[in-house]
């Protein structure tokens, strides 16, 4: 155990932060599969608006810190390839 008030307050306030970015990346990480969910039964409907959604959280999460602006980007990058690719085969 830690000895004086400081260390204590800091291990405090790191265990708060990791179980907020915790959930934060689960949150991210579900929203994601379900983009790439509707993306794999090419439900066309639902692609656009899980898309949305995944891309709204990726960048939350970024803005908050959680994940690298950079890793944030390549998420997106990747999910929209996907779609399009999908959503491109679809109409022609």
């Amino acid at each position: 155990m830690k000895k004086n008030k400081s260390a204590i307050k800091r291990a405090k306030q790191a265990e708060k932060r990791r179980l907020r970015n915790s959930h934060i990346k689960s949150t991210m990480k579900t929203y994601i599969k379900k983009a790439l969910n509707a993306i794999e039964n090419k439900e066309i409907e639902n692609i656009d608006a899980n898309l949305r959604a995944a891309i709204s959280y990726i960048n939350k999460t970024a803005s908050k810190g959680v994940i690298h602006k950079n890793t944030a980007s390549r998420k997106i990058s990747r999910l929209t390839k996907k779609a399009n690719e999908v959503l491109l085969a679809k109409t022609t």
